[in-house]
């Protein structure tokens, strides 16, 4: 079992800033990718930031520039830095990471896709 615990959502002013963590547990042998998704209301879900074991991101249009991806991976913590924030990033923000229970999975490309529970995210005009 892997659960990944979400922490650091709320509410902010336009132009504030948050930074959301979240944190893996359980059979972890390897953590490739990790990612933050969000969803707004009526909106379908979608893909703010991805990071690899090794360092490298992608961001969605929409937040690059503001918008920081990191990972601690001897903890298998990821974060978001969330900065110059706009009240259209406000949505429910879930942690999402692409999990390996051991070497053979890892050799096999055989992963284990687990959401976080999600955080609110409210950007107030």
């Amino acid at each position: 079992q892997v659960q990944l615990v979400e922490s650091g959502g709320g509410l902010v002013q336009a132009g504030g800033s948050l930074r959301l963590s979240c944190a893996a547990s359980g059979s972890i042998f390897s953590i490739v990718v990790m990612g933050w998704y969000r969803q707004a209301p009526g909106k379908q879900r979608e893909l703010v930031a991805a990071i690899t074991s090794g360092g490298s991101t992608n961001y969605v249009d929409s937040v690059k520039g503001r918008f920081t991806i990191s990972r601690d991976n001897a903890k298998n913590t990821v974060y978001l830095q969330m900065n110059s924030l706009k009240p259209e990033d406000t949505a429910v923000y879930y942690c999402n990471a692409e999990v390996y229970s051991d070497l053979r999975a890892l050799n096999g490309q055989r992963y284990l896709e687990v959401w976080g529970q999600g955080t609110l995210v409210t950007v107030s005009s």
